[in-house]
C-alpha cells in the first residue's frame, strides 16, 4: 500500500537539516530504485524552490510498504527525526486517483 508521510520541521533546524541531507537522500533513492517511491520533496517555506535562508517547513514522501508496521519502521530511521530535524511526522495510507 502507498503511504503519505507528511512531517514539519522544527524551526531553525536549516543546518541540521544540509547536514543530513546525503543520508536522507539515499534512502530515498533506494525507494525509487526498488520502484517503491512515487514523490519526495522538502516543503519550503516561502514561494520559492529554492528559499534560501528561509529554509524549509518539512518534507512530503509518498512510497509503497507492506504494511503500515513497514512504514513507520522506516520512518523510525529517518534521518531527519533522529537527528531532530522533524518536529511533528504524520504517515497515513494514501489512494492515488490520479493522474
Amino acid at each position: 500500500m502507498w503511504y503519505a508521510i507528511w512531517a514539519e520541521d522544527h524551526a531553525d533546524t536549516l543546518a541540521l537539516r544540509k547536514q543530513h541531507r546525503p543520508e536522507h537522500l539515499s534512502r530515498l533513492h533506494a525507494l525509487r530504485d526498488a520502484g517503491r517511491l512515487m514523490l519526495a520533496g522538502p516543503l519550503p517555506a516561502i514561494d520559492l524552490e529554492e528559499p534560501g535562508e528561509a529554509g524549509f517547513l518539512g518534507s512530503l514522501i509518498v512510497a509503497e510498504f507492506a504494511d503500515r508496521q513497514q512504514a513507520q519502521a522506516w520512518l523510525d530511521a529517518e534521518p531527519y527525526l533522529v537527528h531532530g530535524v522533524y518536529a511533528r511526522v504524520t504517515l497515513r495510507p494514501f489512494r492515488k486517483t490520479l493522474p
